[in-house]
């Protein structure tokens, strides 16, 4: 019986790291392909950055909902719903042409997305309560992982004449594999969390106070960060710092690559170092290296994309550390974590685009910095009003 449970409880946190290889792997397929659809179709950069802010929209409708369901009916659920969404939202917009349908696809692979953030964050706290710091880290190594493939496979079949829709198309596979992984396969004991009602009036006391409210402005902040670097470090490259367009979108895929490999390493000593205190150190390293990178000469531009291995522990330890604070209705604070990870990634790349507008793109970028020092402050502050 107890091998049995090992066994299950392998078998489920290897689940979890695979659906995180393909919510990097989906959610980054965005990038590559929508040159191709604006040619394609003929849309401006507006409508093509409604579709993009539709996922976010999808993401943050998953996350809410899925907090619910994942104290409802067992923290296996929201992988089930996101294979059937990811699935569902990927072969609609590899195959529809007109706005409102690829929309509506486009806030559907959102929600499959914002399904696998909750579900295999909460499969992984639940399981592996006394590790989850390393775990949550590892986990996010399959991300980067994802992030760093899907650029590759869209680059060369597009390149190769496929379309922008068969990129879609071919990886419908994987969030099918996600469904068929999770549907039949048994929890491996009964989760403590598990009531047959969601009492909402203890999860509001419990979600807002103080201290959580601070956990929702740092992994906001984080997420603006991160989003604001990934979405503007290729323009900003090529525009203040003279790169070609080949080293500047190196820049980015050298970004997620490090982040890949600051969350290994990470993953073996947030637990000794404590995980508030690994967070503010990663995020002065992570403003430093930014800062230097934005206002020092050319040649330190490569501190942009190194400040992804400083980054890369960040939002697995913010939700290691929340989630410590919490023994009932997990679920449905996760779920209220990522919403505001999912606030923070619609406004972060939105308002350094502003900026750029109003005071040009070398200024307008150094918003992120903002982000970054706000977020350290943040953590500062926690650590100081609620010393643990």
């Amino acid at each position: 019986m107890q091998n049995r449970k090992i066994n299950a409880i392998s078998l489920l946190t290897a689940g979890a790291f695979f659906a995180f290889l393909v919510f990097g792997f989906a959610d980054n397929l965005k990038g590559p392909t929508i040159p191709a659809l604006l040619d394609d179709l003929n849309y401006n950069y507006s409508l093509g950055g409604t579709l993009l802010f539709g996922a976010y929209v999808g993401f943050l409708l998953a996350t809410l909902f899925n907090g619910f369901l994942s104290d409802l009916a067992g923290k296996k659920a929201p992988l089930i719903v996101a294979g059937a969404c990811l699935t569902a939202g990927l072969l609609g917009y590899s195959f529809f042409r007109t706005f409102g349908l690829l929309l509506a696809a486009m806030v559907c692979i959102g929600m499959g997305l914002g399904s696998i953030e909750l579900g295999a964050n909460s499969i992984i706290v639940d399981l592996h309560s006394t590790r989850k710091g390393r775990f949550l880290n590892l986990m996010s190594v399959f991300h980067g992982a994802g992030s760093m493939l899907a650029p590759i496979y869209a680059g060369q079949l597009l390149e190769n004449n496929f379309t922008w829709q068969q990129v879609y198309r071919f990886a419908v596979i994987l969030p099918i594999l996600i469904f068929i992984f999770f549907l039949p396969v048994k929890y491996p004991r009964r989760e403590v969390e598990r009531t047959k009602s969601v009492n909402l009036r203890t999860i509001w006391q419990t979600a807002f106070t103080r201290q959580m409210i601070w956990f929702y402005l740092i992994i906001g902040l984080y997420v603006a960060f991160e989003l604001g670097i990934a979405s503007w470090i290729v323009e900003f490259l090529q525009k203040t710092k003279s790169q070609s367009v080949g080293a500047s979108t190196e820049a980015l895929s050298v970004f997620f690559g490090v982040m890949t490999i600051g969350r290994f390493v990470g993953s073996f000593f947030v637990e000794r170092v404590g995980y508030l205190r690994s967070v503010l150190i990663m995020s002065i390293a992570s403003a430093v290296c930014v800062g230097s990178g934005i206002f020092g000469p050319n040649w330190l531009a490569f501190c942009i994309p190194l400040s992804g291995f400083f980054m890369s522990i960040i939002f697995p330890t913010v939700t290691a550390a929340a989630s410590d604070l919490h023994n009932e209705n997990v679920g449905s604070i996760l779920g209220l974590l990522f919403a505001f990870a999912g606030i923070g990634g619609m406004l972060g790349p939105w308002l350094v685009g502003l900026a750029s507008d109003a005071v040009g793109i070398q200024l307008g970028f150094s918003t992120v910095l903002v982000y970054c020092v706000m977020m350290a402050g943040a953590t500062a502050v926690l650590i100081n009003k609620y010393p643990r």
